[in-house]
């Protein structure tokens, strides 16, 4: 199935060029509803495999499947205008061999209707980066803290400390160098972060990686305080919807339990004496 793009939305390039100017909002969205809201604030909308914690309850996103990726890709394209759509791939889509990641990536974006995938990885990934690139498809990378490697990085430490350091500034010349027209950097020091942005060409996005980047972006349901089970030192809650929801199912279970919802406003009558709405 594929699914038309739309004409009026950001490109990679626009994102590109946006490198050195006003910050790049960036968001991730999962659903039609969510992807409506952030439209009309964000360059960037990111249909992450943080899918797979934040709405399925995986412990990790590796067991993100492309089935998974493409029903949420599907729906948040729905909800959509503006705002470049990117898409990521998930563990196990790409990390073969360049043809099994371009194959996979063709397939996200003919699917879904994305302007762009994301892949982790900057050395390593850097032939497969330039192999997707020249076959027409965007890429974006991510490098630092990658949650894909999460077992192989020993958890979710800080990255880039001390020697480690010129690894990642050189993670991010590479995939820059192969094509990439953005980079994630997530979770490392703010210096280290302020220097890769300075290194290079494309626009750094930051996650946990200081106000030094060229953008920024969070998990959505981080962000409003709709998911609950760990917070990260970098997610600042700019609300705290997950109360206010739980107070508004407390107050429902109530009026039910309680034979006061639904009251007579909310019901029928055998005939009605106005315009039933």
């Amino acid at each position: 199935m594929s699914v038309t793009g739309r004409n009026n939305a950001r490109m990679p390039g626009d994102i590109t060029a946006m490198k050195g100017g006003a910050p790049i909002v960036c968001l991730t969205a999962y659903t039609t509803p969510v992807a409506r809201l952030v439209d009309a604030h964000c360059d960037l909308v990111l249909v992450g495999d943080s899918v797979g914690m934040v709405l399925h309850g995986l412990p990790s996103t590796l067991g993100v499947t492309m089935e998974m990726m493409i029903l949420h890709g599907r729906a948040v394209n729905c909800g959509l205008r503006d705002a470049l759509m990117v898409i990521d791939m998930p563990f196990g889509s790409y990390e073969e061999s360049p043809a099994q990641a371009f194959r996979n990536a063709a397939r996200l974006m003919a699917e879904t209707g994305a302007g762009a995938v994301k892949l982790e990885g900057g050395q390593n990934m850097a032939e497969t980066i330039a192999f997707v690139v020249a076959r027409g498809i965007p890429v974006m990378a991510h490098v630092g803290l990658t949650p894909q490697s999460v077992n192989a990085l020993g958890g979710y430490k800080v990255q880039g400390r001390g020697r480690d350091a010129e690894r990642l500034r050189d993670d991010g010349r590479v995939a820059a160098r192969a094509g990439a027209f953005a980079v994630v950097l997530e979770k490392i020091p703010a210096h280290l972060a302020e220097t890769i942005t300075a290194d290079l060409a494309i626009p750094t996005i930051g996650i946990g990686a200081g106000a030094g980047c060229d953008g920024q972006i969070l998990v959505v349901d981080d962000m409003l305080g709709l998911f609950g089970d760990f917070q990260p030192r970098f997610v600042k809650r700019f609300a705290e919807l997950g109360r206010a929801a739980e107070a508004a199912v407390t107050a429902y279970a109530t009026e039910v339990r309680a034979r006061s919802f639904p009251g007579p406003e909310h019901s029928f009558a055998d005939r009605e004496t106005a315009c039933p709405r």
